[in-house]
Order: structure tokens, then C-alpha cells, then sequence
């Protein structure tokens, strides 16, 4: 794994791929010495065998499905699922046909309160980001049942980039700050035209302190609208 070389048609099914329109404001980043020990570092832990989530093909997958022109919704969230089969790129996301985590079930259960949206029968968020909303977390891999794992060994530096490259896009966006951590990288938003929702975090154990009844949907397709960007359907097809 070569940050480096990352590109659009990377040959091998396990390289990481990010589309040209990030390229161009991220490539210095991720040429920069941090991300290359980052790079250098998961090279290492997939030689001792240890397993990495999500695939390496799939690392960037929300900056491959929603390019920075196109954002008009941010989710962060902390790190990828640990556990087999769940994380594909996009924060809260799992593939389809594995069971719903507790934190996504919250986001669906206001979801339905807010909007009257019934609940999906999957939790695969494609649809949302194809749309424009960038599912992104703090650090982008996980060691297979070690949560947090990678934090504060580049990630964040890298993803600092990305938030910054979005809100500076000259486009007004949502962004939905839940919990303390997505807060804090958020914290250099004032001031750029754009609509900040902030709710404790969608996890059992501080949903019910004020997720819940948040009504950050409804509120978030008013704002696009009013910026006449268009509402996003968070209905997910089956």
C-alpha cells in the first residue's frame, strides 16, 4: 500500500483508489512523510497477519462515491466497524445483508420519527453518498475487534484535509456534528455560510440524551433547499 500511487483504475482489486478531483487537493497529503509511515505501517500489520477493515480497495470508498463539488450533507464518524464483513468505507455504513449496528438503528429510528421514513430493511448507505452525502470517519482503518486502533497515526491529518478542502468548496453545506469527537473536528466552521447541526452521538449510550428527537434530517433538507441545492432523499431502496 503506496499512498502515492493511488489512482482512479488501480489495477489491483486491494489497492486503494481515490477519484482525480480529491487527488488534486489531497495528493500533497498523502505524499507528505506522515501518510507514507501511515502507508508503511498497515504494509506491516498485514504482514504479521493481522486483519485490517475495511479492504484497501475500499479505504476511500467515500471519497471515490461523493467527489468534493457534489457534497452537500457531512457525516463523521470515529472509525470504521471491527468487525468482520461490516465496515466498506462509508462511516455508520455496513454492507448489505449484515445485521444493523445499534448506533445505525438509532440513526434510522429518527430518521422515521423526523421524517416518517420507514426503517430500512439494510443498513448500506451507497444511496445517501451517491447523493452528496459524505460518510466520512475520523481515521479511515481498524484492526479486526480492537476499536480505535488507528487513531492519532495519521488519519486525522489527513481527514483535517478533507474537511477543510470541503468547507472551503465556496458551496453551503450541512454538517451534522454528533458526539463530542465530531465537535472538535469541526471546530473551524464559523463563519463560512454553512449549517451546523450538533446532537450527542447515535450510540445507546447517548442516544437518548438528545439524538433522539434531534431532527437534524428535516432540518438539513430546509437548509439545501433554501440554498435551492435540493433536498436528499434519505429513503434507502431495497
Amino acid at each position: 500500500m503506496d499512498f502515492k500511487l493511488l489512482n482512479t483504475t488501480a489495477p489491483s482489486a486491494n489497492r486503494p483508489r481515490l477519484r482525480s478531483e480529491w487527488l488534486e487537493t489531497l495528493g500533497d497529503t498523502l505524499a507528505a512523510p506522515q501518510m507514507q509511515s501511515l502507508a508503511q505501517f498497515l504494509r506491516d500489520e498485514k504482514a504479521l497477519g493481522k486483519v485490517i477493515y475495511p479492504p484497501g480497495s475500499e479505504i476511500f470508498s467515500a471519497l471515490q462515491l461523493t467527489p468534493p463539488e457534489a457534497v452537500r450533507v457531512v457525516i463523521l464518524g470515529q472509525d470504521p466497524y471491527h468487525g468482520p464483513d461490516q465496515a466498506h468505507g462509508l462511516s455508520f455504513s455496513v454492507r448489505k445483508g449484515v445485521a444493523i449496528p445499534p448506533s445505525l438503528r438509532n440513526i434510522f429510528k429518527e430518521l422515521q420519527r423526523d421524517l416518517e421514513i420507514e426503517k430500512p430493511s439494510h443498513g448500506c448507505l451507497n444511496h445517501w453518498a451517491e447523493q452528496g452525502v459524505l460518510l466520512l470517519n475520523a481515521s479511515l482503518t481498524v484492526e479486526s475487534g480492537r476499536a480505535g486502533s488507528h487513531q492519532n497515526l495519521g488519519w486525522e491529518v489527513f481527514t483535517d484535509r478533507v474537511v477543510a478542502t470541503v468547507r472551503d468548496v465556496g458551496k453551503p453545506i450541512v454538517f451534522m456534528l454528533w458526539g463530542a469527537q465530531a465537535r472538535k473536528k469541526f471546530g473551524a466552521l464559523d463563519g463560512f455560510g454553512h449549517c451546523i447541526l450538533t446532537a450527542p452521538h447515535p450510540s445507546p449510550l447517548s442516544a437518548h440524551r438528545g439524538f433522539l428527537g434531534c431532527g437534524h434530517f428535516s432540518q438539513a433538507n430546509a437548509f439545501l433547499e433554501r440554498c435551492d441545492r435540493g433536498a436528499i432523499d434519505w429513503s434507502l431502496p431495497d
